[in-house]
């Protein structure tokens, strides 16, 4: 019931936060014209942005399923595919992104997958995403450095930094053994005060798992190339994600701005909103599109184009995500039942 509440507070958190972001972005506006704006957009080019995202989320499911692979777990292309969307989905509702990951992990444990395995296949992931965050919001950067006023500037500077943190807390999650110790020697005491019971056999599960995690870290270091090969994929996988700005500007009927210029600007974006706390950067994300990508679309299109990319690279997949998890509930719910009655008749 608790977890339930959560969800749904978290839910209500973000729905609020998209009424007021298009509130505060629409109010003003002619809704009609946009409506009009968009229903005559190239449809040829949106479709293709929408399969841009569908390859993102094959290239996430692709290295979740080669690092479970290399940990000797066996997992399925379709369950990997629910797993990148699950973790979509409770990214985008909880702030920061903080639910993605652990609900993932929950779900990869109903599928006996070891918690050790899965949570080091995860931590691998998401640094391949900082780093590909990184490295090309850094580059775009000497490009495109003249669309950042003083305020985008101050929340890039912080949006890269708190991305280096990160990272630099994964390699540590990763690599250091002592720290891993010292932080399951932190939650035990913790516990202890807390005056939780059953504290041994806690303990020994937590060390279990930590010995289990740390066996397939050492694993993962000897075989260099699955990261390589996931950080590869992640460079195409962002490479098509943020294309989609640029698909976009194609469905308008624009040029003069090529896809290189737009997809840099669309990196400088993530990097900058990334790092807010907000259920899936809503209002910053928006914000921050209508101000760099200003001096790329004329204005009476810059909030078609912002609702169009927003809808195709975030929202609509939110919806489809949102249906999986629904879905995959009701698939657990009747699981349980049928193991309750086979009990019973037992």
């Amino acid at each position: 019931m608790k977890k339930t509440k959560k969800l749904l507070r978290n839910l209500i958190l973000f729905f609020v936060l998209i009424v007021l972001t298009f509130y505060i972005i629409l109010k003003d506006q002619n809704i009609s014209e946009i409506v009009i704006i968009l229903a005559n957009v190239n449809k040829k080019f949106v479709l293709i942005a929408i399969l841009c995202m569908c390859f993102y989320m094959i290239c996430e499911a692709i290295n979740i399923g080669r690092t479970l692979k290399a940990l000797k777990e066996k997992s399925t292309f379709l369950k990997n595919i629910k797993y990148a969307l699950i973790g979509f989905f409770f990214s985008s509702i909880t702030p920061a992104a903080t639910g993605g990951q652990p609900m993932q992990i929950y779900y990869m444990h109903k599928d006996r997958i070891s918690v050790a395995n899965s949570t080091l296949a995860l931590l691998i992931n998401l640094t391949c995403v900082q780093i590909v965050t990184i490295s090309m919001a850094l580059f775009s950067l000497a490009f495109n450095y003249k669309y950042l006023n003083n305020v985008l500037a101050w929340f890039f500077a912080i949006g890269v930094i708190l991305n280096v943190t990160a990272l630099t807390l994964l390699f540590i999650s990763i690599f250091s053994k002592r720290i891993t110790k010292g932080i399951i020697k932190i939650v035990i005491r913790i516990l202890k005060f807390f005056k939780v019971k059953d504290i041994e056999n806690k303990q020994l599960k937590l060390e279990n798992e930590l010995s289990r995690y740390q066996n397939s870290a050492t694993y993962i270091k000897g075989n260099t190339p699955v990261i390589l090969k996931n950080l590869i994929t992640t460079y195409i996988q962002f490479i098509a994600f943020y294309s989609i700005s640029y698909l976009v500007y194609c469905s308008f009927g624009l040029s003069g701005h090529n896809i290189f210029q737009i997809l840099t600007m669309q990196s400088l974006l993530y990097a900058t909103v990334s790092g807010i706390p907000s259920p899936g950067a809503v209002g910053v994300s928006e914000g921050g599109y209508m101000a760099i990508f200003a001096s790329i679309f004329p204005e009476n299109l810059l909030d078609g184009a912002m609702l169009l990319t927003r809808g195709v690279n975030f929202y609509l997949f939110v919806a489809i995500s949102a249906v999986v998890v629904i879905l995959n509930s009701m698939k657990t719910k009747q699981d349980i039942d049928i193991i309750k009655r086979e009990t019973d008749d037992n």
